[in-house]
């Protein structure tokens, strides 16, 4: 799993080095950096799949990027740090503004050796990585870069592509935005049977009009396929995703997200609680916990709900310091006296560890 993710020069985040556990949550006010931070892990993974410059073009260009913009800051390094068993390993990268994109002015793998760390450089001034290419002694590194998604199931409007046909093959992998849906339930219908009958049991714990899922690939259109569902009490009636709630569309993702056999190893969610009743929420965090063992989880939430459901340490709260993002994990300890009286999220409402707007 990631142990550790140093940031400098990254949007609101001037330099930071953030420890990461099993579970790690961040909260705290709008604006504040939490957003910012998860997005690294974006950024980063555009890296690994070559697609760097598509995305600083996508995000308005370099300046938007660089701590207060280009007249303050150059460059943006990023280091993150991967546990696995014994092996300690690092993936290095400076980024530097070049006529307001970003190129990759070095980066290098790293692993610790006897307490040495023995690096390797992969590029130098460059414009895409590559170490989804790499070499046979950075390939371990490689296999940890592409280890990690980043999912944003935000939309769920009419528009959504959620609620739309899917290529049926379209199956390797949910996509970060959910767009896969229905294809990836349908494979995990035919091929893993009990774990998209547990993913139906889950839906209708918070959904108490759904009964089931009906998918098929299309009938005009056998390459294609939406998502399907049946409603209880209603026989030989079939509804698509336009007839679900957004919460309802998002609750699905989340969970066939998490309920999957073979979910990526570190999984990171932009507030997974938009939309959701609170027994949704206490739901999701059920199946949060069920997947630490096998994925390391990083969460940016505002949810007290989902707060309560967790302990101190699995919180980090990030607060602005001298104009810039600051992030502190809580300790159980500090809080016991607090916590015998109050519930976490009663005593992040108290402002009691910060993480508040004011």
């Amino acid at each position: 799993m990631i142990t550790n993710l140093k940031i400098k020069g990254y949007k609101s985040i001037k330099d930071q080095d953030v420890v990461l556990k099993d579970i790690n949550i961040l909260i705290g006010g709008n604006g504040i950096g939490k957003s910012n931070f998860i997005s690294a892990f974006t950024l980063m993974r555009s890296l690994y799949e070559k697609e760097l410059q598509a995305y600083v073009l996508k995000k308005g260009g370099a300046n938007t990027l660089l701590y207060m913009g280009k007249r303050h800051t150059d460059e943006i390094s990023i280091d993150f740090t991967f546990q696995n068993g014994s092996f300690t390993n690092r993936y290095i990268v400076n980024f530097q503004e070049s006529q307001d994109s970003l190129i990759i002015a070095k980066a290098k793998t790293a692993f610790l050796d006897n307490g040495i760390w023995k690096e390797q450089i992969c590029d130098v001034n460059v414009r895409e990585a590559s170490i989804k290419e790499a070499c046979h002694s950075q390939d371990y590194v490689k296999d940890l870069m592409g280890q990690f998604m980043v999912y944003h199931f935000h939309d769920a409007g009419d528009k959504s592509p959620m609620k739309g046909f899917a290529a049926l093959h379209d199956n390797v992998k949910l996509k970060y935005d959910g767009s896969n849906i229905a294809a990836f339930l349908y494979f995990l219908q035919q091929k893993y049977p009990k774990h998209f009958k547990r993913i139906e049991m889950c839906v209708r714990e918070v959904s108490p009009f759904f009964d089931s899922f009906f998918l098929k690939p299309n009938r005009l259109n056998e390459e294609t396929i939406r998502l399907e569902w049946k409603q209880k009490g209603a026989e030989d009636t079939y509804f698509n995703g336009y007839q679900l709630s957004d919460g309802t569309l998002r609750f699905i993702c989340l969970t066939t997200l998490l309920l999957q056999p073979d979910p990526p190893k570190t999984i990171i969610i932009d507030e997974p609680e938009l939309g959701l009743h609170p027994q949704a929420i206490n739901k999701l965090s059920a199946l949060i916990k069920k997947v630490v063992g096998k994925s390391q989880i990083i969460i940016s939430t505002q949810s007290v709900n989902l707060i309560d459901n967790f302990g101190p340490d699995d919180v980090i709260v990030v607060d602005m310091k001298d104009g810039a993002s600051d992030f502190h994990r809580l300790n159980s300890k500090e809080l016991e006296l607090w916590l015998d009286e109050y519930s976490l999220g009663e005593v992040w409402e108290k402002n009691v560890f910060g993480g508040q707007p004011f």
